[in-house]
């Protein structure tokens, strides 16, 4: 046997082989490419038919973290520099203060209620204004880490009460500190947020999707440590003016539908 023709047909076959699966390779790539193309324009098609409009912000972090909190349990010490109320402690981590200073529905909205939690709330300027529930005479704050929201933690929230009157009478707060950032993670993007919503039939035709902003949302949540993943808000105006809020995890896309969970108030201490 010639095996110096043997070896040089062994290479020539092994270059053809090596050459196909090259080509192989670079039309795979092309096609994948040609598929996300597809896919975006046929994402943004959709949003066109269903006569869906949208303003988005820049993608500018498109990664994020998790984020861990403790609970914070009220004690006396912590509020002696509360003044113009007249605090309880309900249970370690329910604090309920009645407002003895006179103060009017009316001024304290003047700014989404920024002067009043800065005066009156323990590390007030932590919390931002959610909504205002005018029939229950209550107004509703999220507490933020960085900037961001944690959307509808009952460890974090913040509930302001007036009267028939609209005199503001008393609030109840519940409040995280100790935040830690961990295991970063790339984010979908706004617009892959809203063609997930719209490919599932989510947005009702001639919506305008108004914002999409990043906060946080509950992943595991312990007797004294939370975990927040990083979560997307996508606030929608309605064709008759109303307005929604779809939550999705900004790492998977899952939508996500909150539910308070009531807790029970336990024992109650005065404090002044």
């Amino acid at each position: 046997m010639d095996w110096s023709k043997t070896k040089t047909i062994f290479i020539i076959v092994f270059s053809i082989l090596n050459v196909l699966l090259c080509f192989l390779y670079l039309n795979r790539n092309a096609k994948i490419e040609n598929l996300e193309v597809t896919g975006k324009t046929s994402m943004e098609d959709v949003l066109k038919q269903e006569h869906i409009t949208y303003k988005l912000p820049p993608f500018v972090d498109k990664e994020a973290s998790f984020v861990s909190a403790d609970v914070v349990d009220f004690n006396k010490e912590s509020l002696k520099d509360l003044k113009g109320q007249k605090t309880s402690i309900m249970s370690d981590n329910l604090l309920r203060s009645t407002i003895t200073d006179k103060i009017t529905l009316e001024e304290a909205k003047k700014d989404d209620f920024k002067s009043f939690l800065s005066q009156y709330v323990l590390n007030g300027t932590e919390y931002v204004l959610w909504e205002v529930a005018e029939e229950q005479k209550k107004a509703f704050f999220f507490q933020q880490f960085e900037g961001r929201p944690i959307y509808y933690s009952p460890s974090a929230m913040l509930e302001i009460t007036w009267d028939d009157d609209e005199k503001i009478q008393y609030y109840e707060q519940r409040m995280l500190n100790n935040f830690a950032n961990f295991n970063k993670k790339d984010l979908l993007s706004p617009l892959e947020i809203i063609g997930s919503l719209a490919s599932r039939g989510l947005l009702k035709q001639n919506s305008e999707v108004t914002n999409v902003k990043m906060g946080y949302s509950t992943l595991v949540r312990l007797t004294e440590t939370q975990v927040f993943a990083p979560t997307w808000d996508v606030q929608v105006e309605l064709e008759n003016g109303e307005k929604e809020h779809h939550f999705l995890s900004a790492n998977e896309g899952k939508v996500i539908e909150f539910q308070l969970e009531e807790e029970t108030e336990e024992t109650e201490e005065q404090s002044e």
